[in-house]
């Protein structure tokens, strides 16, 4: 691609844009400065901002007891249920993508199925259906990784299909070409490709996926909702201050996983920028030399 694609993509502005842009930008601040202010004088209004509503989370024992006990569910729930999808998703993208209909159409059902279920009814039919199953009670963690993993790897699955599409054609018929096997096709060329265009949606998908954690306290599961919040406001009277420190805290772990995909984004486009040399055989038993 030339390195002129910027200049088509975005014409740079000129002198009469950039003064554009800048009363824009100040008005737009001055807008967002205003309604900050307006909330706060509401809250002050309503005496949300006085001291004994957020001495507690001054002491340590509401973050010990409450706060990081909650967080560290939200947490652990959130990891499990992302590499769970990841590997959903994965999964059933090549399924879809299947030349077999015995395969390709059982896994778009389970697909659509799952996306198309709202998540909240899924933990609900997870941890009160499964039981009737098992004749075993189901532990709240695993129902919410596991309402988690199917929704978010059914959105996944399609995020990786639709990055395999955009994939040109050439790329896997090059691979064809030099006697490579749709697997390795799929595994060396497509895939890798795929997720490193698909990375700001599976990205958005994932904070997605750390938010409905707190779906988890329909069911007693005590996250962060549950703890930080819930509970913390049951005993100190301080509803709004426990809401709001959850809020800022989900920023920063949300923030967090945006920053880190952001550098892995970044190393992944610097690897991929030398090509990968294997010896492929080719179909007449000749070894070549491809660049992957």
């Amino acid at each position: 691609m030339s390195a002129n694609t910027d200049a088509v993509l975005y014409d740079h502005p000129g002198p009469r844009s950039k003064i554009r842009n800048a009363v824009l930008t100040v008005i737009f601040g001055l807008a967002v400065v205003g309604l900050l202010w307006w909330i706060y004088r509401k809250f002050d209004e309503k005496g949300q901002w006085e001291g004994p509503l957020w001495r507690p989370f001054l002491e340590s024992s509401t973050w010990v007891d409450y706060i990081l006990p909650g967080l560290w569910s939200t947490v652990s729930a959130a990891a499990v249920a992302m590499v769970l999808s990841l590997v959903f998703g994965l999964i059933f993208s090549v399924g879809r993508l299947s030349d077999h209909w015995w395969l390709r159409i059982p896994a778009g059902a389970v697909v659509e199925f799952f996306r198309a279920v709202p998540l909240l009814l899924l933990i609900f039919f997870i941890f009160y259906g499964i039981p009737f199953l098992t004749e075993e009670p189901m532990p709240p963690f695993w129902a919410v990784v596991a309402g988690l993993t199917l929704y978010n790897g059914s959105v996944l699955a399609e995020a990786f299909r639709a990055g395999i599409h955009a994939v040109p054609r050439g790329q896997s018929e090059a691979g064809y070409a030099i006697g490579m096997r749709k697997y390795q096709v799929m595994s060396e060329i497509l895939m890798p490709q795929a997720a490193r265009a698909m990375l700001p949606v599976i990205v958005s998908q994932l904070v997605v996926l750390v938010k409905d954690t707190a779906l988890g306290y329909i069911i007693g599961y005590t996250e962060l909702l549950q703890l930080g919040v819930n509970t913390l406001s049951a005993n100190y009277g301080n509803l709004v201050a426990a809401a709001i420190v959850a809020a800022i805290i989900y920023v920063l772990l949300n923030a967090s996983l945006t920053y880190f995909a952001g550098v892995l984004e970044r190393r992944t486009r610097r690897s991929g920028k030398a090509p990968r040399i294997k010896q492929i055989t080719v179909a007449d038993g000749a070894d070549a030399s491809a660049a992957v």
